[in-house]
């Protein structure tokens, strides 16, 4: 086997390995959602984790920028994104951390948290109808266990632990599992693209 062969295997690897991990995060659905919806919870949660995770480092100064800016409008966006070191920022005060630490107001402290997503980002979630979901989730009473699940140490999404191409083949093994459970083609309606275009510098 060549190196470039084994190199291949090892990405492959590693993508299945966490891949497995943020799908376990739909045993907290069970009964909320039928199976085959899991991925419609799943494959959202895992961007916003990857860019959660991404923007961590610059949380605060990006809170600090937005309020130093905050007056400029529209022109405030390239200063937010200097200070995210990112083409995505986000300007809520929340993270996952904090916002786990207060079950009793998970519903409005999320859509805080989902609410101060740039643009970018808020598109993306728009076409994976996120929000509906959101709602189910707060309906079943499922929302701060899935929030718990995805701030486990052991899916630390941050570029310092996944690469960006790690993060595709991630996405797209997800992708692929959820298309197999609902009968669709993969990447029909959101692809790793969309990450990568967003979490690189």
């Amino acid at each position: 086997m060549s190196i470039s062969e084994v190199k291949i295997n090892e990405v492959g690897r590693r993508a299945q390995e966490n891949a497995n991990l943020i799908w376990n995060a739909a045993n907290s659905l069970f009964g909320a959602f039928k199976p085959h919806e899991y991925g419609l919870v799943i494959l959202p949660m895992c961007v916003i984790k990857r860019f959660h995770d991404c923007l961590i480092p610059t949380h605060d100064a990006v809170l600090a920028a937005n309020q130093e800016y905050g007056d400029l409008g529209e022109l405030k966006v390239g200063f937010l994104k200097e200070a995210s070191g990112y083409q995505f920022y986000n300007t809520s005060r929340f993270t996952f951390k904090s916002l786990i630490t207060d079950p009793e107001n998970i519903e409005n402290n999320f859509h805080d948290y989902l609410a101060g997503f740039s643009e970018n980002v808020q598109q993306i979630l728009a076409r994976m109808n996120f929000q509906a979901q959101v709602d189910r989730m707060v309906e079943s009473g499922v929302l701060y266990q899935v929030i718990v699940d995805f701030a486990a140490e052991n899916l630390d999404m941050s570029p310092n632990r996944i690469s960006t191409v790690d993060m595709g083949y991630i996405f797209e093994n997800l992708v692929q599992r959820f298309s197999e459970s609902y009968n669709e083609e993969a990447g029909a309606h959101f692809t790793s693209r969309d990450i990568i275009s967003c979490s690189t510098h």
